[in-house]
């Protein structure tokens, strides 16, 4: 087929965006997707049956900023329902957000190597993305990022625990940045793993919000509540921005089914479900780190639903060494692989290629 090539000019910034690269997805036979962070468990029975009641209305429009959700998730986490935002899935709230603060170059500061969209969203926002190396841990280094921070810096972004290396910011790392930063620079912390999290010593950015109105949270439904597919995230900030990002936000960005689902998902008994199931996760990924550790693999501490493999150059070798096993990973270009957690099974085929990579 002959490629049409359009005679609409493009901006620069769009051209050389970087692409974003899914988990790969399972072909034919027995395939043990561990590429993407998801769950290894379906949905819960309540939320299909609230994504069930709701299909018969989808000639109807959802709520155009969902405020149904909106309020139970500020009766869930204690904020004002003005303090929250919800979107269709973090990644977009994310750009939102940068699309309401960042004028064509201002300077984002994050870490790096971390959540691949992030430089891909700074980008479409206008802005540049001034990267941070993550220490030899895989951690994030707060003091070069404040240390990066100039007149420019409209945005510091953190991700933790961190996606791909699985790190997380001690309570006191993140109180450092956070106070680190300038009132009017917007500190963004992303925490879409933290249901995994069970080092008491980890940070929860939500305790620091009463004090800092330039603090935003993101948080999402796709990982520990199993709803990947319907892609629903949510921003909590103070009142001012958060109603800025609602602004510039898609209108009606969360479907009908995806606001049902994530309603069911904040009831009590679902919640402790979801509790139990990431407990689950966090045992599986103690046990495999731990035999991986015992196989001579140099493990980073983590903790969210992967782990990290610094491989280096061997990064696609190794990909391709799993994927002969039947298991899909995450690899990153001359840095690592990351590999989720699946179910035991899954995992114990993780472990018997790992050996089998080892004793070659």
């Amino acid at each position: 087929m002959t490629e049409v090539r359009t005679s609409v000019r493009i901006r620069q910034a769009v051209t050389s965006l970087p692409s974003y690269v899914p988990g790969a997805r399972p072909g034919h036979g027995d395939v043990a997707k561990l590429s993407s962070n998801e769950l290894p468990f379906p949905p819960q029975e309540a939320v299909v049956a609230a994504m069930t009641r709701v299909a018969a209305e989808a000639n109807r429009y959802p709520e155009m900023t969902g405020e149904g959700l909106v309020s139970a998730l500020a009766h869930r986490w204690g904020v004002e329902a003005s303090q929250v935002v919800v979107g269709n899935g973090s990644v977009a709230l994310i750009q939102h957000l940068l699309d309401t603060v960042c004028d064509q170059g201002d300077e984002v500061v994050m870490p790096w190597r971390s959540f691949e969209a992030y430089p891909i969203c700074v980008a479409v926002a206008g802005a540049h993305a001034v990267t941070v190396p993550l220490t030899s841990q895989g951690r994030h280094d707060v003091p070069a990022m404040l240390a990066a921070l100039t007149p420019r810096t409209r945005v510091v972004m953190a991700c933790t625990p961190n996606n791909p290396t699985g790190a997380a910011l001690s309570a006191e790392e993140l109180t450092t940045l956070v106070e680190g930063v300038p009132r009017d620079v917007v500190v963004l912390v992303d925490e879409a793993y933290l249901d995994f999290v069970t080092d008491p010593s980890v940070g929860d950015a939500l305790d620091l919000l009463p004090h800092h109105p330039n603090l935003v949270v993101s948080r999402t439904f796709s990982k520990a509540h199993a709803l990947a597919g319907l892609r629903v995230g949510y921003l909590i900030a103070e009142p001012g921005l958060a109603s800025a990002v609602r602004s510039v936000a898609t209108p009606f960005g969360v479907s009908l089914p995806a606001q049902a689902a994530a309603v069911a998902a904040l009831g009590e008994e679902v919640r402790a479900e979801t509790a139990r199931r990431a407990r689950l996760v966090v045992a599986e990924r103690e046990r495999v780190v731990a035999a991986l550790r015992g196989q001579g693999w140099e493990v980073p501490t983590t903790q969210g639903n992967f782990f990290w493999l610094g491989v280096g150059d061997q990064a696609a070798a190794l990909a391709g060494h799993f994927a002969q096993a039947g298991v899909l990973v995450r690899p990153f270009a001359g840095e690592g692989v990351r590999v989720s957690i699946g179910t035991p099974e899954e995992n114990d085929r993780v472990l018997e290629a790992a050996a089998a990579w080892s004793a070659r």
